[in-house]
């Protein structure tokens, strides 16, 4: 499941609309509830850039971008985590 992105030649971000960002989030939504919880976002992280700390990470996102504190990341949180994204994971999230 890798993100299908452009890259920028300069900064090495790897680039995406917010509609590609938004169905490649929803590949991870394995209980197909329209939301993300944190062991979701745990593995797109792992996907995305491997490494530790992965469900430590993740609480952290969740915790940063959850609006209304409900522990998941819904349609109306999706503009947070690719703000957090662009800001903190090498993405850059382009609105066209």
């Amino acid at each position: 499941m890798a993100i299908k992105t452009r890259t920028y030649s300069t900064d090495g971000k790897r680039e995406m609309t917010i509609d590609e960002f938004k169905r490649w989030l929803k590949k991870f939504d394995s209980d197909k509830d329209g939301r993300i919880n944190r062991d979701e976002l745990a593995d797109a992280i792992r996907v995305t850039s491997g490494g530790w700390f992965t469900k430590r990470k993740s609480k952290h996102i969740i915790r940063s971008v959850d609006g209304n504190g409900n522990g998941f990341i819904d349609d109306n949180e999706i503009k947070n985590l690719a703000e957090f994204a662009e800001k903190h994971l090498n993405v850059r999230i382009l609105y066209l």
